[in-house]
């Protein structure tokens, strides 16, 4: 087995991290800009972190090419609202587009062809095209410095769910009607076409 040792070029643990932590959830995150246009991008270094309250996090890096905080975080601390939108197949090559680094103040949403909708509690736009929505209200913020290559974690207090009714049976979202994709390292990308089951050895499960 090869080993490393974790101080030298943040490049070689960035593809470290994207090469293992496999497959990784995008979450397609809307914000307003400083002056009320649209912003939006995937983050693939994103998970769930509580229930009650319901909580989601993402962790934006500082951008490699300038040093500089990217929009996205840079709006959510300015105005506290954002909503992650999440990614389906059908809409992959759109949220690809959207990556796409352009100046602060154009619109994301026009170039990757997606069409913006209003949320019901906050003021960021959600993506009619995701078929689940989460109105957040920024919660906390953690970061680890701000040269290139560091990194923050930005939580968000979910005070609103929208969930198309095509993906959602008997009070369950169905994986196989989502039909989620996931980021690999590099270009790649994941297809969530197969899954299988294990009975979990638990006294009590929320969902069977």
């Amino acid at each position: 087995m090869l080993s490393f040792n974790t101080n030298g070029p943040f490049q070689d643990n960035y593809k470290f991290l994207i090469g293992s932590i496999l497959p990784r959830p995008i979450a397609l995150v809307s914000t307003l800009n400083s002056d009320g246009t649209n912003n939006l991008a995937p983050f693939s270094f994103f998970t769930a972190v509580s229930a009650s309250p319901m909580i989601i996090a993402f962790s934006p890096m500082i951008r490699s090419a300038t040093g500089e905080m990217k929009d996205t975080p840079k709006n959510i601390i300015e105005n506290g609202e954002f909503v992650i939108n999440i990614v389906s197949e059908q809409i992959a090559e759109q949220v690809n587009l959207a990556s796409t680094e352009l100046p602060y103040g154009e619109d994301e949403f026009k170039i990757a062809g997606l069409t913006p909708i209003d949320s019901d509690i906050i003021a960021p736009k959600r993506v009619k095209e995701s078929l689940i929505h989460f109105e957040c209200k920024f919660r906390d913020r953690l970061s680890y410095g701000d040269e290139p290559g560091c990194g923050q974690i930005i939580t968000g207090e979910v005070v609103k769910v929208h969930i198309d009714e095509s993906v959602y049976e008997n009070g369950r979202i169905i994986t196989q009607k989502l039909q989620p994709v996931g980021r690999g390292a590099g270009n790649d990308w994941f297809r969530c076409t197969e899954t299988f089951a294990m009975e979990r050895l638990m006294k009590a499960q929320i969902q069977k």
